[in-house]
């Protein structure tokens, strides 16, 4: 070696190409953008406004820029500067004009942006103008690859311009398999409503292609908004977008998803640039995950635990504790959740919101092999993953498929209803609730407001420290004693200086105590359902499902002691109430309903008590109750209200006046010392009555809102939302205030409470005094009327209408007036012409189309997709359509079945109209009323038969819209099938 020499190092070709890094050949990288091929690297910054600004291209949903510009080609200059200088068009995924004015003179280069790929739809002659119109649509290459966006159709005549769009960005949230764009621009001189049945009819068969995209439709509308022919859609233009008029529109068909603002318009233009910023939030990060132990109950784990209880010596547990009711309940409780949690395997599982059971174990891996293979940048690889995960994904909902149809072979029906729901997304469970410990304390507080002298425990009482809840009460009053306004002698009904007939309890010997045997008690725990929550005893439901045969003689013993010392166990008097969010950004306690979570076992005695409650009361019950009773319901309340409405309209100078009450937490005011007095009027035997005050008195009461528990706080006012007794013992609370007259009658469902007043000549002194009288008794009763959402609305067809109409007062403030309300599910308006229920039964039936195209995406035929048919979409078109399918007008009859139709197109058979529906369904209700002899409308029935056939005579009608309404048409039809 020569000193100062440099030594070479002299390399092959093949040793320089071994020594680059293994990355995509230059030739292969037009395949993936540049953007995606940046190196990720370490020790990032992190935070909120970082991430967003890494993610500025990748919204979750796109941030759009749209407005009418008035000719494009003059001020694409001022557009490119914007695109280059200012974030909001340079960041924006989507650019959409109307008015373009571009002909097929004009290239796409003139108008072409840097990073924005361009599509067009220029006006033709079908529109019969030669110039004006088009539309442009600039997508940014930074969100969508352009060989990623489809022109899914082309649309131009004289009353609208359409040009709609799909697209596969890079990043979209999993509940959206891609974005349709609709761009739309309705000339002035168009037919209003010839454009909204185009829009909907392109928007409905896109849908029906691609049940699981964004729709997003943007335009320039004019006269002709699409709100009501797109119901499901949520419009997010709330500032005005030409002088004070808001003519440019953009809908969603997902809610909570955009925030509008206005930008200055483009050169001379007269419209507005409206910016769309997304503030969409994924379903994934809308819930954390949540961490659950689950227990895998298997055929093998229910006989090992049936094998256990069957050999159990069930009397050396009670037996010890004599008579003591709690200390019984306690005892078997621990003993059947030991054996429980040592039989039944336990597994923690995770959480996710946007999961779905198809995704198999199988599938997230291959999804983490396909991004191996994305990030190594083997093409062929990546290949191989991605028809793979394909395959699997189809083999995992062809198996989730096969799994309903064998649960529907073997009649299990809520097991199939359930996947059905979990396919289409009906019914998302609202978030859940969150917040510290004083946060829950305060939501117990809340919701216990009504009792008098709330008590902290910090465990349970002694049964010896029970004792009824007394706060000086007023004496309950017996049927309608009131003096306060002068009334007909039909409205005082009851003397309280005489005893109830039924009251024949107070005699010397008192009847046995109420108790069930091991049969009735076994067939009553069969009838749990499997998947509802536990109580605060945490005893399984499936446990006694699947256990009741030897579960049944123990429950017998303890069910008979508690009625025998008329003794509820406390720990079946605990309540768990979990706070449901009203509304969707719930933040105050009053937003939040409380369901209280109680024991099983505590709803099964809760049962068997119920059946011989009914039975022992049912001369009691107001008649005009339409709640809780065979065979009659909602249909049968409301063709009640509208028979004595129209029958009275039918003369002359009459007017109806419908006084709509409501009460705040209803079931939470019930005072247990009127509703005693008011048990032994209805003639209930005195030791299910102490059952009862037991029942409702000292009830520990604490708030779980996930992982925080409240402190426990004890309540002696009212009953628990969600236990079995509750509503019928409400009915029972209000029964004795009854009213029925010519001129005036209250009805009731539950606690909806309503007075009609059939008013002549303008005499409404029964109905001012009826309404006075009822309030006066709801203070005595302690039931607080929420004077806020009290409505009353006034029919009137007379030609000369009084000038004003002096309002009802209640406590003191005025009684709002309205010109529609919404009555038991159904929307009843001051004209009787269902205009108002016809367009919420429209918007309801469309989004329910909407998840028969998703089932019918996922491969669901035949029976289940027909099923789900029947009990979602049919369900919801079809509501109460006994009470308005006669009386309905032709334009809003095909509405409905503009519905059907599509929905008969999704399921491949033909489906019966809602007129073939609603005349079945109004004869088997008129045979159902003649064969009651309790229904109210029953003598109404009577009077129309013939001495000389079985034909009914047909009531004499004056007005066409009586003559439609439901006794009459039922009439008709009846007289025709005899």
């Amino acid at each position: 070696m020569c000193v100062g020499v440099r030594a070479r190092i002299v390399y092959t070709a093949e040793q320089l190409i071994a020594l680059r890094s293994a990355v995509v050949l230059p030739r292969d990288r037009h395949e993936i953008t540049a953007e995606v091929l940046v190196k990720s690297r370490r020790g990032r910054r992190a935070g909120k406004l970082r991430r967003e600004k890494t993610r500025r291209f990748r919204p979750a949903v796109p941030s759009v820029i749209m407005g009418n510009v008035r000719s494009l080609a003059n001020k694409i200059d001022e557009l490119a500067a914007l695109t280059r200088y200012q974030r909001e068009y340079r960041t924006s995924s989507v650019l959409l004009f109307t008015e373009t004015w571009l002909t097929s003179l004009i290239s796409d280069s003139t108008v072409a942006l840097d990073k924005f790929h361009l599509l067009r739809a220029d006006r033709t002659e079908n529109s019969g103008k030669r110039k004006g119109g088009g539309l442009a649509v600039f997508v940014n290459i930074r969100w969508c690859m352009p060989r990623h966006c489809t022109v899914k159709m082309k649309l131009c005549n004289r009353d609208i311009e359409l040009l709609a769009v799909g697209m596969r960005p890079f990043y979209l949230p999993r509940e959206f398999t891609h974005v349709i764009i609709i761009a739309v621009y309705v000339p002035p001189s168009a037919n209003a409503d010839t454009a909204s049945e185009t829009l909907l009819s392109v928007t409905s068969r896109l849908q029906t292609q691609h049940p699981q995209a964004l729709f997003l439709i943007s335009g320039d509308f004019n006269h002709a908004p699409p709100s009501a022919a797109l119901p499901t859609y949520t419009q997010y233009v709330t500032c005005p977008t030409r002088d004070n008029k808001t003519l440019d529109l953009f809908y969603a068909n997902t809610k909570e998803a955009y925030a509008a603002s206005s930008l200055p318009p483009l050169g001379r233009a007269d419209h507005n640039i409206l910016h769309l910023l997304p503030v969409y939030k994924p379903v994934v990060h809308r819930q954390p995950v949540v961490p659950r132990t689950v227990k895998r109950w298997t055929a093998e784990s229910e006989e090992a635990l049936r094998d256990c209880f069957n050999t159990t010596v069930w009397t050396e547990l009670c037996d010890p504790h004599g008579e003591d009711i709690n200390a019984i309940t306690d005892c078997v409780t621990d003993y059947i959740n030991f054996c429980c949690e040592n039989t039944v395997p336990t597994r923690r599982v995770l959480c996710f919101t946007n999961s779905k059971p198809w995704v198999t174990p199988d599938i997230k891996a291959l999804l983490k092999e396909k991004k191996r293979a994305f990030k190594s940048g083997d093409r062929e690889e990546l290949r191989r993953a991605q028809k793979e995960l394909r395959r699997k994904i189809r083999e995992g909902k062809s198996s989730y498929r096969r799994k309903m149809e064998e649960q529907l072979q073997q009649n299990n029906v809520s097991e199939v209803w359930r996947s059905l729901k979990t396919i289409s997304g009906f019914k998302a469970p609202h978030p859940q609730a969150e917040g510290d410990l004083s946060w829950v304390n305060e939501l117990n507080s809340h919701f216990n407001r009504f009792d008098q002298a709330p008590t902290h425990t910090s465990q349970q009482l002694p049964p010896n420290l029970l004792s009824p809840h007394t706060t000086g009460l007023p004496a309950p009053t017996a049927l309608h004693t009131f003096t306060q306004s002068p009334l007909p002698s039909a409205l005082t009904t009851g003397d309280s200086s005489q005893p109830h007939p039924l009251t024949s309890h107070h005699t010397k010997t008192l009847p046995p105590p109420l108790s069930f045997s091991s049969t009735q008690v076994r067939s009553e725990l069969r009838k749990i359902k499997a998947r509802k929550a536990a109580g605060p005893d945490g005893i399984s439901s499936r446990l006694l499902k699947s256990c009741a045969g030897e579960l049944c003689g123990v429950m017998e013993h303890v069910f008979n002691l508690s009625l025998k010392l008329r003794v509820v166990p406390q720990l079946w008097k605990t309540s768990c109430v979990v706070p449901v969010p009203k509304t969707p950004h719930a933040k105050d306690p009053s937003s939040f309903r409380p369901v209280a979570l109680t024991s099983h076992l505590m709803k099964t005695l809760e049962r068997l008590v119920l059946g011989n409650l009914r039975s022992a009361v049912g001369t009691y019950l107001d008649p005009l109750q339409f709640a809780y009773r065979h065979g009659i319901g909602v249909d049968d309340a409301v063709i009640f209200l509208l028979h004595r409405a129209l029958s009275h309209l039918e003369k002359p100078g009459s007017t109806v006046r419908i006084m709509f009450f409501d009460f705040s937490r209803a079931f939470n005011t019930i005072q247990p010392m009127l509703l005693k007095h008011k048990l032994e009027e209805a003639g209930v035997d005195l030791h299910l009555t102490e059952w009862i005050m037991d029942y409702l008195t000292n009830r520990p009461q604490f708030v779980r809102a996930r992982d925080c528990v409240s402190d426990t706080l004890t309540c002696s006012v009212g009953a628990p939302q969600g236990t079995v007794l509750a509503p019928f013992l409400f009915t029972l609370y209000t029964s004795d205030f009854r009213h029925n007259t010519d001129s005036c009658v209250l009805q009731k469902f539950s606690d909806d409470s309503a007075i009609v007043g059939l008013i002549t000549d303008d005499d409404d002194a029964e109905y001012r005094g009826l309404t006075q009288n009822f309030v006066d008794w709801c203070q005595r009763n302690h039931l607080l009327i929420n004077v806020g959402k009290t409505k009353e609305m006034v029919v009137d067809f007379r030609r000369q209408q009084p000038a004003l109409i002096p309002p009802m007062h209640i406590q003191g403030r005025d009684i709002e007036r309205v010109d529609s309300y919404k009555y038991l599910g159904v929307h009843l308006n001051n004209k009787l012409d269902w205009t108002h229920n016809t367009d919420a039964l429209y918007r309801k039936g469309q989004s329910r189309l909407y998840l028969l195209r998703r089932l019918r995406s996922f491969g669901v035929k035949g029976p289940l997709l027909k099923t789900f048919y029947d009990s979602v979409v049919a369900s919801a078109i079809l509501y109460g359509v006994v009470c308005w399918g006669s009386s309905i007008t032709a334009r809003d009859r095909k509405r409905l079945d503009r519905i059907i139709r599509k929905s008969s197109s999704v399921l491949g058979c033909t489906l019966d109209t809602v007129q073939e529906v609603g005349e079945r369904r109004v004869l088997a209700k008129l045979t159902s009323i003649m064969d009651q002899v309790s229904h109210p409308l029953e003598d109404s029935l009577s009077a129309l038969e013939s001495s000389f056939s079985s034909r009914l005579i047909h009531p004499r009608c004056v007005k066409e819209r009586y003559r439609r309404s439901f006794l009459p048409a039922a009439v008709r039809l009846y007289n025709q099938n005899c």
